[in-house]
């Protein structure tokens, strides 16, 4: 890499990593596309502080544990949109098939970032082009459901393509991962994720278990990134059946994640709430209809305030048909 591009590598390390500069790990970018930390396509995960490897359930399940997939029962699409920090942005679509037992789901990510503003070593202004960061992951994931659905296992294969700058780097990437419900209270999950070559891709283990209830869920994962310290994230989500609304099931969120604090934020808003110098909690909601026009339908949507460094939402839109 020339200097440009390791400026831009550092830079986009310690923005959408989660990391202030002061901070950084002793082996913090020692890993490529670090942009697959990032919850995208998973506004439920967000919302819940990413503790999520154990409930992870339909289309978003691609992203988190592809085992979740399993319990799918008929077609599922869904689309999300995430406007994350900086100017970064990612689309993602996600779509499940059955096929008899065995559950084929494909996902496609987008990601890019305008406007990114980087010097050469003099400190020199340099122009970045239109987009000078654009990442791409496709996957194909199968999922399958054992003893009644009480074990669900998957594995996902990856392709991953980064641009910074001028330069393009391709890899092959995989997740495996379970779940296990043994009472209908309890659940407990893991995933290996971004399993390949450690300098293309930060890869990890997640685990976590849940209790699960009518009205309530609440969540827990550990989640360990070889290039990063052990972060934990716990989330709590309140329901609302369909059946006592009449219309659809809501549920409220609120998560929280050990990921460091990045700076003071000027909104009046979250100075109100008290949350201006936090980027550890985080927010959302889902509204789930089973008739819509004889469809399933969702919405899901999440907050993460990162103090100077913004506020990231992220919306999605799901059907099953």
């Amino acid at each position: 890499m020339n200097i440009k591009i390791k400026l831009l590598a550092a830079c986009l390390i310690a923005g959408l990593v989660h990391v202030p500069a002061y901070a950084i790990d002793d082996w913090a970018g020692t890993s490529g596309s670090q942009f697959l930390k990032i919850d995208a396509g998973s506004p439920r995960a967000q919302a819940l502080g990413n503790a999520y490897v154990s409930i992870a359930d339909g289309p978003e399940a691609l992203f988190w544990n592809p085992a979740g997939s399993a319990s799918a029962t008929s077609r599922e699409l869904q689309f999300s949109y995430l406007d994350y920090l900086q100017g970064y942005k990612a689309r993602t679509l996600a779509y499940l098939q059955p096929l008899g037992k065995t559950i084929l789901g494909v996902t496609l990510n987008y990601m890019d970032m305008g406007g990114f503003d980087y010097r050469d070593v003099q400190g020199r202004p340099q122009y970045s082009g239109a987009h000078p960061v654009q990442n791409f992951v496709g996957s194909v994931s199968l999922a399958r459901g054992f003893f009644s659905q009480k074990l669900q296992i998957g594995g996902t294969a990856k392709y991953i393509n980064e641009k910074l700058d001028t330069n393009r780097y391709t890899s092959v990437g995989f997740d495996v991962g379970a779940k296990l419900r043994l009472v209908n209270w309890l659940g407990l999950g893991g995933a290996l994720v971004n399993i390949g070559d450690s300098e293309d891709m930060p890869q990890g283990l997640r685990l976590g278990a849940d209790i699960n209830t009518r009205y309530f869920t609440i969540s827990g994962e550990w989640m360990d990134y070889e290039d990063d310290d052990t972060r934990y994230g716990v989330g709590l989500e309140v329901h609302i059946p369909e059946d006592l609304l009449s219309v659809a099931r809501f549920d409220l969120r609120v998560g929280y994640y050990t990921r460091d604090n990045t700076g003071i934020s000027d909104s009046k808003g979250l100075q109100s709430l008290g949350l201006d110098e936090t980027s550890k909690v985080s927010f959302g909601f889902g509204i789930y209809s089973s008739e819509l026009f004889g469809y399933g339908a969702s919405i899901d949507y999440a907050v993460t305030p990162f103090g100077a460094l913004g506020t990231s939402q992220q919306i999605a839109i799901g059907i099953q048909f």
